[in-house]
């Protein structure tokens, strides 16, 4: 009998501890977001050794939704020492004027000094702007830098193509701020991120919007990665598609995408010389 209450007395202790273990190494929402950050941080010298190709289309909408200007760019994009260079490859597009819809391609883009025109420019910059992965580094808010005035929930665990996934919420820390919020999905063996959801956190406030005339409702986007590599995750898509109200008469519609894809390893070669001795 007292052989019986020993075993069943180390049986429970044995899973207490087991029970105590998990709980000590079940990760909260800001740890785990803490290791994303680091391996952003650190992923940047790897994503430099992939070479890849990239489009960029950008819409434009007057208030009736008729299309005012349609642009799309292709780049192959290269690694270098210290960047990401892009060499554009091809733009084509269309464009209305005075009733009439008028198609171009290659350079110089026509048009490209009104306001249409230089939108489609400044959002195309905008996706890979100051960025080795393919996506600007003010349109992902959570590297280091960007979680730093953030909090974050654990929602809930997924399954992502046969890996599991946590599924974090995302908002300001300070209510009053105008920032990003928003849904995570984050690879749960490389802490990398699968796909990114966000929105404005609140509203343009009305004295700003009242003051300037400006206003872009729905701002916000979608971001989808893809493992090229162990521990090496690129953005393949993007997409958003907003408003812009401004100075009082002026009203679009914007909507930019961007595809990533054929990520393969850069061959690096070198050349060697050895300078002859002299007798």
């Amino acid at each position: 009998m007292r052989v019986t209450i020993l075993l069943a007395a180390l049986l429970l202790a044995c899973a207490a501890h087991s029970k105590a273990s998990v709980t000590e190494t079940h990760l909260t929402a800001a740890e785990i977001m803490k290791r994303v950050a680091e391996n952003q941080d650190r992923a940047q010298s790897d994503r430099c050794n992939y070479v890849y190709e990239q489009t960029v289309r950008v819409s434009v909408r007057r208030k009736n939704g008729k299309l005012a200007r349609d642009e799309t760019t292709r780049y192959s994009v290269t690694p270098e020492a210290k960047a990401t260079k892009r060499t554009k490859e091809s733009v084509t597009g269309s464009y209305w004027k005075k009733g009439r819809k008028f198609e171009f391609k290659g350079e110089p883009v026509p048009e490209s000094e009104s306001i249409d025109g230089a939108l489609a420019s400044a959002f195309r910059d905008m996706v890979n702007d100051d960025s080795k992965d393919g996506l600007g580094k003010d349109l992902f808010p959570l590297t280091t830098g960007g979680q730093k005035d953030l909090t974050f929930q654990l929602e809930d665990e997924e399954v992502i193509s046969g890996r599991k996934a946590y599924r974090i919420k995302f908002g300001p820390a300070n209510r009053h701020d105008l920032t990003w919020a928003g849904e995570a999905l984050i690879d749960e063996l490389e802490f990398q991120p699968v796909s990114v959801y966000t929105r404005l956190s609140r509203k343009i406030p009305l004295a700003v919007r009242t003051l300037l005339g400006t206003d872009v409702p729905g701002l916000g986007f979608s971001t989808r990665y893809q493992r090229v590599d162990k521990n090496v995750w690129f953005p393949v898509s993007f997409g958003t598609e907003f408003r812009i109200r401004a100075v009082f008469f002026f009203n679009r519609v914007i909507s930019v995408s961007m595809q990533s894809k054929d990520f393969r390893r850069a061959s690096v070669t070198s050349d060697v010389q050895y300078q002859e001795k002299g007798p």
